[in-house]
């Protein structure tokens, strides 16, 4: 019986007692799905609900006395051991080892599909994430939010939401400016700007820009008017700078289907259709020679300049014509992931969507992260030989690797601060999180590889009530709990929750393999307890396998 089986039976029963008065509730109240927990503590069951807390008042009954009713009516149903009243009226269910083992199997047949739902399906979601400006490497922060970023966009999409990723690519404004004069500088062997970008990629992408023109047939652009030769290493510098921006993504395994340019906004017009469009809405106001939102009328501390007295877009002008067009584009619901220095732009990007007649924190949500911190030999790793100031994508992945790299950096809350230990990172020992999840998946394979080898095939026998070891009982519950870990992430927008879980499931069968054995032991014949067991092998690696890949980690099948 799988929790979801549970859950509608639950459902089953609350709706029958509605139904025959003895409930006094109406339909409408009987919740489309009832919420399980596991128990703390294994001995109080497998699965406990507190739904009769929920509904026991309402239908004018003590809580107690309603679960007690439920308990009887859910008491008759097949694969149900007991149902147990506690506290006030806590239910704590325990099924039969039968029940408990068909998990196994339905596992397996579903496959990749399992953990999938359905609580976001027609959710249409735009999530943005890294927008690193293309004026140098991705620093360790960008780096975190592609980890994190791309897990939470595979986590959404499990839980039935249509995702696309995307990047906003920021080439409009004066970080572009700083960086085209810090290439000339180079390139003429003069000193970086006082505002400039140093670091030894400057140099990489300025001999480029002149190597590419010699190669086109074109003037060396040093030796273009000061203008001139600015624009030349501008356009040709962040084309070359974001493509390898981009290559390291890809490498990292993020791709995304949007690269938007900042530039286009103010191109298009996009900007001053939004204007005209918060004009219609009767936000806008001009006062000082300059035009206006009036913010404050939703929240924000003080009322924001739109366009200055020059004439000139102000920054936050950007920003609400991309959040307009975004949803112009049919999303339902923006996703924007920023830095820890971003806490200031919440409350106005938020009365941005209210002026619009959307709904804040529902349809623009705003996730801000905080700083990483790498040790290296029990010491800080400040900046990076290539980029000079900031430790980036690059370093982390050729200390650790990728998968180490973002299964670290995807297991703790991005809100939270975090120190990565690269030492620990690279050791294939259980220290390590990424290796103590990888070598469970890598183990369940070689179990499998072994009891293949000695005739153990699921397809000849699957017998549930042989899995009734106390270890099996834990290890089905784990498995048991992917799809409410899934949903929960995706609707908490925490993929590390997904992290954790696997650390616990990789415990949790590491202790069955220690005292249940798949293959047979010296003369002993194959029986359908071994082809029991390996079905509850294959659904640990399946649970394993589909957990990793939510996080856009590797599933080895060999350490």
């Amino acid at each position: 019986m799988t929790p979801a089986q549970l859950a509608e039976a639950l459902r089953a029963a609350l709706t029958a007692a509605v139904d025959d008065g003895t409930f006094a509730l109406a339909p409408a109240d009987v919740p489309a799905t009832v919420h399980l927990e596991r128990p703390r503590q294994r001995e109080h069951g497998d699965w406990a609900t507190n739904v009769a807390l929920q509904l026991g008042k309402k239908a004018g009954m003590n809580p107690r006395a309603f679960a007690e009713e439920l308990a009887r009516r859910l008491g008759a149903t097949d694969g149900i051991a007991a149902v147990e009243i506690a506290g006030p009226g806590f239910l704590n269910i325990r099924l039969d080892a039968a029940a408990a083992g068909e998990l196994a199997r339905s596992v397996v047949v579903a496959g990749t599909d399992y953990g999938h739902g359905e609580s976001l399906a027609g959710v249409n979601i735009n999530l943005e994430f890294v927008s690193a400006n293309p004026t140098g490497p991705l620093h360790i922060g960008g780096v975190r939010w592609a980890a994190v970023g791309d897990s939470l966009a595979r986590v959404l999409q499990a839980a039935g939401a249509s995702v696309t990723r995307e990047y906003y690519f920021n080439d409009h404004g004066a970080q572009i400016d700083r960086f085209a004069r810090s290439l000339l500088a180079r390139a003429q062997g003069r000193p970086a700007p006082e505002d400039g970008y140093g670091g030894e990629y400057i140099t990489e992408i300025a001999d480029r820009v002149i190597a590419d023109a010699a190669a086109a047939g074109e003037p060396d652009p040093r030796t273009l008017p000061d203008d001139e030769a600015t624009e030349a290493f501008r356009a040709r510098g962040v084309e070359l700078m974001f493509a390898e921006v981009k290559q390291s993504l890809h490498e990292f395994g993020v791709d995304f289907d949007v690269y938007f340019h900042e530039d286009s906004l103010h191109e298009s017009g996009a900007v001053d259709r939004a204007v005209a469009r918060l004009r219609e809405l009767g936000h806008i106001f001009e006062a000082d020679g300059a035009t206006w939102l009036r913010t404050t009328d939703f929240g924000d501390d003080k009322d924001r300049v739109i366009i200055k007295s020059d004439g000139q877009a102000a920054y936050i002008a950007g920003d609400i014509a991309y959040y307009l067009d975004k949803r112009e584009r049919g999303f339902d619901r923006v996703f924007i992931m920023l830095g820890a220095d971003h806490h200031g732009y919440v409350g106005r990007m938020m009365a941005v969507c209210a002026a619009f007649g959307d709904i804040p924190h529902v349809n623009l949500e705003l996730l801000i992260g905080q700083l990483v911190n790498l040790v290296k030999d029990g010491q800080p790793v400040r900046m990076s030989k290539r980029a000079g100031t900031v430790v980036t994508m690059e370093d982390l992945v050729d200390a650790v690797g990728v998968d180490a790299a973002r299964y670290a950096l995807s297991r703790s809350s991005a809100d939270s601060q975090i120190d990565l230990d690269l030492d620990l990172l690279a050791k294939a020992t259980n220290e390590n999180p990424v290796f103590y999840v990888q070598y469970a998946h890598a183990r369940t394979v070689n179990v499998a590889r072994n009891a293949g080898d000695a005739g153990v095939r699921r397809e000849d026998g699957f017998d549930a009530s042989l899995l009734d070891h106390e270890t099996e009982a834990v290890l089905l519950g784990q498995i048991a709990e992917l799809p409410r870990i899934v949903a929960q992430a995706a609707d908490l927008r925490e993929p590390h929750r997904v992290a954790r879980y696997l650390e616990e499931l990789a415990g949790a069968y590491h202790k069955w393999y220690d005292q249940r054995r798949v293959t047979p032991f010296g003369d002993e014949e194959v029986s359908d307890v071994h082809r029991t067991r390996l079905w509850l092998n294959d659904a640990t690696r399946q649970v394993l396998a589909n957990g990793l890949g939510l996080l856009g980690v590797s599933a080895p099948e060999r350490m």
